[in-house]
């Protein structure tokens, strides 16, 4: 099968040795995607609802350069420096997976690669 590497142009991509997505036959994968502000740096400092969407665009755009759409998550990771403010980030993953509904996951985490990242995520989908 072929395997098709989507980049976002992420600075971190190539000395970790990492893409945003990766698609195999009808499966994309996305990698844990951070609240990165367009021109570099994090995206809303210290505000979770948005930074988990800043996070969900990031992803919907991978998904959609690999040939998929929002509607083939079959599972979202979302994790959270902060567990105790989880329903900020369930609130802005609703706005986008409220119909949709893949499987999901909120996990509690000690720190990212950036202290200013208050939220990652993940997401896999199969394209029908």
């Amino acid at each position: 099968m072929k395997r098709q590497l989507i980049s976002s142009g992420s600075p971190f991509e190539k000395p970790i040795g990492f893409s945003r997505a990766v698609r195999v036959g009808n499966v994309i994968a996305v990698s844990g995607t951070a609240p990165i502000a367009p021109g570099g740096g994090t995206a809303y400092p210290g505000d979770l609802y948005r930074q988990t969407l800043a996070c969900i665009e990031i992803i919907k755009d991978a998904i959609e350069k690999a040939g998929g759409r929002l509607e083939d998550v079959i599972r979202t990771r979302i994790m959270l420096v902060d567990i105790s403010r989880w329903q900020e980030a369930a609130s802005a993953h609703g706005k986008f997976f409220g119909d949709i509904r893949p499987a999901s996951t909120f996990a509690e985490v000690s720190r990212f690669i950036d202290a200013d990242w208050l939220v990652e995520m993940e997401a896999d989908c199969v394209v029908a």
